[in-house]
């Protein structure tokens, strides 16, 4: 049994059984510390040199085959499920348990990960990398005051709950304005109009767009990359396909119901990727697409190109851009 340090909460039963059972199993939406545990199995996993995809809470497949690869190489049961056995093989980077003690300046491990991510999740721009230096003590800094706690830069019982719970920034990124709003451009992936938009519509949030098109419409990638993830994904997005574009971005498209690519397949603007659906959490079919730009959500909308995805041939201008906007055409 673990226990909590003296002056800390016990750890709850919740969160002691999803780390212990398995990050890889947790939904990436239904829980904060469930995403956030899958975090930190992505950055353990990423520094034993088995996973290359992005750090960004869900337990896909990539992250999964990751899993199952750093098994195998330990003689463990290779089920792809990161529990008790396969974390204290991890080492330091497979402990402690997120809210099992008070992190602060100098801490390193998995807690300390999963609370990056937490903070980024949260829009406050931040590595997610296990090292609790300057730059996590100032973001933790910034969400304490936010959050009305005493601002010591240190994440305690209180700071963990109000990470859990609080407000997030309405602004969903640190990412400065000029690196939103610059050069990368993103086909619309199906040519259909917006219905919920990026940030708070109903006052809830949300962290892309929905295309709203008819069911089994083809959906295209919106530009150039590599597929990191394409099967279920049990938080709510339902088929889920992300693609890893260069320079940190990544695009989402859920409740797809039918996928048409696999796990480390390169695609382009244009290339078919599935069809519209309602799988997971959709009252009806359309398109949830987000941008992400280094784990963080972006509003799509600035960068979008005026085409649709499928319109144009895969390959063409089509591809995501990361030259000059003067010299779209060229990449």
């Amino acid at each position: 049994m673990v226990r909590a340090r003296k002056g800390m909460r016990p750890v709850r039963l919740l969160a002691l059984a999803a780390a212990l059972v398995g990050a890889c199993a947790l939904p990436a939406s239904a829980d904060a510390r469930g995403s956030a545990n899958v975090a930190a199995l992505q950055v353990a996993l990423r520094a034993m040199h088995v996973y290359r995809g992005g750090v960004d809470g869900i337990p896909g497949a990539h992250t999964r085959r990751a899993t199952r690869a750093f098994q195998r190489r330990h003689r463990l049961p290779a089920d792809g499920v990161a529990g008790g056995r396969t974390r204290r093989a991890l080492g330091k980077r497979g402990r402690p348990l997120l809210g099992s003690r008070i992190v602060g300046p100098g801490s390193r491990g998995w807690d300390v990960a999963a609370v990056q991510f937490m903070l980024r999740r949260r829009g406050y721009g931040v590595g997610v990398d296990g090292g609790y230096g300057p730059n996590t003590t100032a973001a933790v800094r910034r969400f304490q005051r936010a959050a009305g706690l005493a601002a010591d830069g240190r994440v305690g019982r209180s700071t963990l709950r109000a990470l859990e719970h609080g407000p997030s920034r309405r602004r969903s990124t640190s990412v400065p304005v000029s690196s939103v709003s610059g050069p990368v451009r993103f086909l619309r992936p199906v040519n259909a109009p917006i219905g919920d938009g990026f940030g708070y519509p109903g006052g809830r949030r949300h962290d892309g767009i929905d295309l709203l098109a008819a069911a089994g419409a083809p959906v295209g990638a919106a530009g150039r990359g590599t597929v990191v993830s394409a099967g279920w994904n049990s938080g709510g997005y339902g088929n889920l396909v992300i693609v890893q574009h260069r320079l940190g971005y990544q695009t989402y498209y859920a409740h797809l119901s039918a996928i048409s690519v696999r796990v480390g397949q390169a695609v382009a603007g244009g290339s078919r990727i599935g069809l519209v659906g309602s799988t997971g959490h959709a009252t009806g079919p359309h398109l949830h697409f987000e941008v992400r730009l280094n784990g963080v959500p972006i509003n799509p909308v600035p960068l979008l190109l005026p085409g649709a995805s499928l319109a144009r041939a895969a390959g063409a201008a089509a591809d995501v851009c990361a030259a000059p906007a003067a010299n779209l055409p060229d990449c």
